[in-house]
């Protein structure tokens, strides 16, 4: 496949490039690197000869690219979305909607000239797995924990946050907090975020069980002055992921990822909508509508599967895709999943794919192939990491609604 690289302001110049084995850097950023079918940047591929796109080649026989129950499930759409992720300044604080809530906001905003802020009616969860570590910033704290990082940072201003997350119940105290920071009079907000970027270098310099989080806001207003998400994004918790660490951010996470190389899995839509570190719009209302302070965000242990353990899964709680990976070795091993559509990444060295009658593809590190329904018994070998990425849990009922998405043009 000929990926799509995506050229956001907040990616590398290099991840990418070394990535796919560019000896020089890129001119300009390159965020994500997206491998799929979206219409929004679907990959290229040479199919008996003929260029065409993964959307196109999909659209055209659905039931033999998909295989007939995913393509009933579904839609006739591939269900999933692959990148890499190459993150060198944060990335907005955002959510994305479930499968009920993109379809009555793209709804509404279908109703509603000039109002774009779902990109299409699929819901958008999704799998983050680090090859760098990786900061981010992923899921509410505890509704104490947030009233000791704001009020730790001394800033009187604050005090309507604090009384909201004192008095209030959980959930609702949470999403209530985050209210009342993104609708600050607009006559005081220079001078919050002044005063709580200015609090968190003090403190994010010093020990502390919260210095961490307060380095990364000060860190962050170095690209985003003068943004209420740097207040917001202190009700989040910061971890930094070590290598190979998965997480797993449903809809209604609101998150932000600050740093870092990953692939990332996700529902194949495109949904995002922001609560701050952006220049795009933030629509307030819609935000917190969507948002779920008890949605729950978690590092995904891997499982191993059979064999000498060379090839784990990442399971998800979604039916719209599964990630694996598997360790190559000299011998054949069977692509994991083995049937139904995939898409084959490889990292870190190569893999020499094979099928029953012989044919072959070779994919060194930052290449991947699409693998049909139809494309059974294939195999690979090699010294590379493969993740391969496929539907969820077994597309066996009906469709996932009464009118099943399809590609918006």
């Amino acid at each position: 496949m000929q990926p799509i690289i995506k050229p956001y302001h907040w990616g590398s110049r290099d991840a990418l490039a070394r990535l796919q084995g560019r000896d020089v850097p890129a001119a300009g950023p390159e965020a994500e690197l997206w491998m799929g079918a979206h219409p929004a940047g679907p990959s290229g591929l040479t199919r008996d000869g003929r260029r065409t796109t993964l959307q196109d080649l999909v659209a055209a026989d659905p039931e033999r690219e998909l295989g007939a129950p995913c393509a009933r499930r579904f839609g006739g759409r591939l269900p999933f979305l692959l990148k890499i992720l190459a993150a060198d300044r944060p990335l907005s604080v955002q959510v994305h909607p479930d499968r009920q809530q993109a379809r009555s906001g793209f709804a509404a905003q279908t109703a509603t000239p000039g109002r774009r802020v779902y990109a299409d009616d699929w819901p958008k969860p999704e799998l983050l797995h680090a090859l760098t570590a990786f900061e981010v910033l992923a899921g509410f704290r505890s509704r104490a924990e947030a009233v000791e990082v704001y009020d730790g940072l001394g800033v009187p201003a604050l005090a309507p946050v604090v009384a909201v997350l004192r008095t209030g119940d959980g959930a609702d105290a949470l999403r209530e907090a985050l209210r009342t920071v993104l609708n600050w009079p607009s006559g005081d907000r220079r001078s919050l975020v002044s005063a709580v970027v200015a609090a968190s270098a003090r403190l994010g310099a010093s020990p502390g069980p919260y210095a961490a989080a307060y380095a990364t806001v000060a860190g962050m207003a170095r690209h985003h002055p003068g943004d209420l998400g740097l207040v917001a994004s202190l009700l989040l918790r910061h971890q930094v992921l070590e290598p190979g660490a998965t997480l797993y951010m449903p809809p209604g996470g609101l998150h932000a990822y600050v740093r870092g190389v990953g692939v990332e899995l996700l529902a194949n839509s495109d949904n995002v909508l922001r609560a701050g570190l952006t220049g795009k719009e933030v629509d307030v209302p819609e935000l917190l509508r969507i948002t779920d302070p008890g949605a729950r965000v978690a590092l995904v242990a891997p499982r191993a599967l059979g064999g000498p353990g060379r090839t784990w899964a990442y399971d998800c709680p979604v039916e719209e895709f599964a990630l694996h990976r598997t360790a190559l070795g000299a011998a054949p091993r069977p692509v994991v999943p083995t049937a139904g559509p995939r898409i084959v990444l490889c990292l870190d060295g190569t893999a020499r794919l094979g099928t029953p009658d012989g044919e072959e593809v070779l994919l060194r590190s930052g290449a991947s192939c699409f693998l049909s329904a139809a494309d059974e018994g294939v195999t690979a070998q090699g010294d590379g990491t493969l993740f391969v990425a496929s539907p969820g849990r077994p597309c066996s009922t009906g469709p996932v609604g009464p009118s099943a998405p399809r590609p918006h043009q």
